[in-house]
Parts: structure tokens; sequence; C-alpha cells
């Protein structure tokens, strides 16, 4: 900084406060996750990716009938503008998922003519049309690559289970269904994660809702924040079977590589989500009777606690419950963006009712007192 007083600058902001927030909050040291004060079990035992929308967006679960009117309004916008589905068909069919997605709801702007307002009343309004369509998008675009006629949304089913119906052409059973529903929740809010504070900081110059949840998308689509799972799921088909797993461990640490889906940032055991989802993948596993991918999970947490006392994240055993679902490899971090958009979303509205532009300092390390030399001359 050019202030003239000694400053240090924390790398990628590790420990820095940069806002205050009621929505959530993450314990790293005890593994603790909340929502709006409610802990992630209890949510994930007990309640819906709606009331979970619900309580991120208003601070408090809802009553019967305020879950109603929002799941009436969530389902009255599942379907994406035909115009926005029609432009898909026209991108490559080799397009990635998520830039697929990004692009898609960017133009979710142009059919929402009071998408820009900041109010609460339009900013709400804007936040329920993009939960409902996200997973509209996502879904319609798996189809489209493959030569499938999109499948629209069916108003009678919740966001979870609408998005595997849309996504198959079938109806999943009550337990994949609630399994889904629960990784919903698991994913939708992780505090000042980088897309979410991304997302602050285009709401934070009064961007409308859209803007701000598409520079999100594009915050997630990096490979240092989502597609963990779906690399850990490649790492698993790469090492093949359970008796290659300790020697893939070993050359993978020998060569100092990351072993995808373990450790984190902040959580320092382990991460609550993932108690959630070992459960699932073994579920999953036992349902399908293909247990090889929930077994190599289990080895490969069991070795990396022993040899670098490190605990599986959010994305470990995600990687192979969603596999087990059939479902394909580069939708895990679109799936990711259908739930998290209730965060990112609770958050934009949190930034605009005490809105501050975000405009933080640099310490500049660069040289100083250079002077200008003709072209001529260098």
């Amino acid at each position: 900084m050019s202030t003239g007083t000694e400053s240090t600058a924390a790398a990628g902001l590790r420990g820095v406060v940069a806002a205050q927030s009621s929505i959530g909050d993450v314990d790293g040291v005890n593994g603790v996750l909340i929502y709006q004060g409610y802990d992630i079990h209890d949510l994930a035992e007990h309640s819906t990716f709606e009331e979970v929308v619900y309580l991120l967006w208003h601070g408090q679960l809802p009553k019967a009938n305020e879950l109603e009117k929002l799941k009436s309004e969530l389902r009255a916008n599942y379907n994406a503008p035909r115009e926005v589905i029609e432009m898909m068909k026209a991108f490559p069919k080799d397009a990635d998922p998520m830039d697929v997605l990004r692009t898609a709801v960017s133009s979710l702007d142009f059919y929402d003519k009071g998408g820009h307002g900041t109010d609460r009343e339009h900013a709400t309004a804007a936040a329920i049309k993009l939960t409902g369509q996200i997973g509209t998008i996502a879904a319609a675009w798996d189809r489209i690559r493959n030569g499938k006629d999109v499948i629209a949304p069916d108003p009678s089913l919740g966001i979870a289970e609408n998005f595997l119906y849309m996504l198959r052409g079938e109806k999943p059973d009550a337990d994949e269904a609630r399994i889904f529903d629960i990784a919903l929740i698991l994913h939708a809010d992780h505090e000042l994660n980088a897309s979410t504070f991304t997302t602050r900081v285009v709401s934070g110059t009064l961007a409308g809702m859209y803007g701000a949840v598409t520079a999100g998308i594009a915050a997630l689509a990096g490979p240092l924040h989502g597609g963990a799972n779906t690399n850990v799921m490649k790492m698993l088909i790469e090492i093949g079977d359970i008796n290659a797993v300790e020697a893939w461990v070993d050359k993978a640490l020998a060569e100092k590589r990351k072993i995808m889906g373990i450790g984190h940032a902040v959580y320092k055991t382990e991460d609550p989500r993932a108690t959630w989802l070992r459960k699932f993948s073994k579920q999953m596993a036992e349902k399908k009777g293909e247990s090889k991918w929930f077994e190599m999970s289990q080895l490969i947490e069991k070795l990396m606690h022993e040899k670098k006392g490190m605990f599986p994240n959010v994305d470990f055993y995600s990687a192979s419950t969603y596999y087990l679902m059939g479902l394909p490899l580069d939708l895990y971090t679109p799936i990711f963006a259908v739930s998290r958009i209730s965060g990112w979303t609770g958050h934009i509205l949190e930034q605009y009712a005490d809105n501050k532009l975000i405009r933080p300092r640099a310490e500049y390390v660069g040289p100083r007192g250079l002077k200008y030399v003709p072209i001529s001359e260098r």
C-alpha cells in the first residue's frame, strides 16, 4: 500500500473478516456448520431444501403457510424462458456444462424486467426465478448435448426430485429423491467461500441479482473451488480396484500430489457434511449392489488420516454417491450451483439490505521512482 505505514497482506485473505453475516458460520476447529443458527445435522435430519432456502433468505424456518407460498412461487418459475432453451440448442455440444450454465443464467436477465431491482421485493422475486430455473437449465443442457428432447419441469415435484426427473425422464424413487434433497441442503451455504464472496463483491456495487449470481457461477467453475467431487470420482476410476489403493496413495504423496476430496481450507477435523455423504455413499452402494467405490473411498480416508492426519471434505463421498445415482461426472459442479444458489442469493439479499461497496486495498510490492524514458532510448 502507499499509505506510508507498514502493512502485511493476508495471502488469499485467509483469516480476514470481510463482512458481518447471520446466514452461515463455519467452526473449522470443532467441525460445526450452521445456517441461521441451526446445526447442519439438525437440518439434514429433519428439513427439506425448500425450507432451507426460506431459512437462508428470511433468517427463520417457515411456518406451514410460508413454506407452501415459497414452494408455489418456486414451482411457478421452474420453466426457463423458451428463448434461453433455444439459444442453448445452438451451443457446441462439447461445451462445458458450467460455461453453459454461466451463459444461460446470465441471459435470464433479459426476461425479467424487474431483475435489476436491489430493493427487497424485486431482489427476492429475482432470487425465486433463479432458484426455480437453474436446475431446469442444468438438466436441459445434458438432454440437449445428448440429442434428447428437453423434459419440461413437473410443478408437482420439489426442486431435488424435479431435477432428477428432468435429467432422466422418469421420477426417482423416494430414497434417491431424499438423498439428493439432503445433498442440496448440505451444499446450500458455506459462509464466505470464493463464489459467495464474489457474489457479495458484485452485489456490493448494486449490480443486479443476475449479474451477481453469474459471477458466482464463474467463480465456482474454477478447479480450486468447484469440481473437486468430479475429480474424486476420476481418481477412484483411475485407481480402479481396492487392492491398488495403498500403492496409489503412497505414490501420489511421494510425488506431492493433492488427494482430491481430502482436507479443507477451514475444517481441521471432519467436515460435518462428509458425515452425511459417507452414509449416503454406503446406502447407494448397498442399493445398487456395487460396494467397490465406497470401500475404496473408506480405505483412502483411513490412509490419509493415518499418514497425514487429514479428513474428508464434502466432495469426497458425494462423488461416489452421485456416481451410483447415475449422474454424469461433469454435472457435479452444476448440481453444486443448483444448491448453492440458495446461499448466494441469501448473501446478495443481505448485502443489499445493508450495503457498503467492497473495496479492499492491495499491498504494493512493485518498484518506485522510475522515470519515463523515450521509446528511442530504450
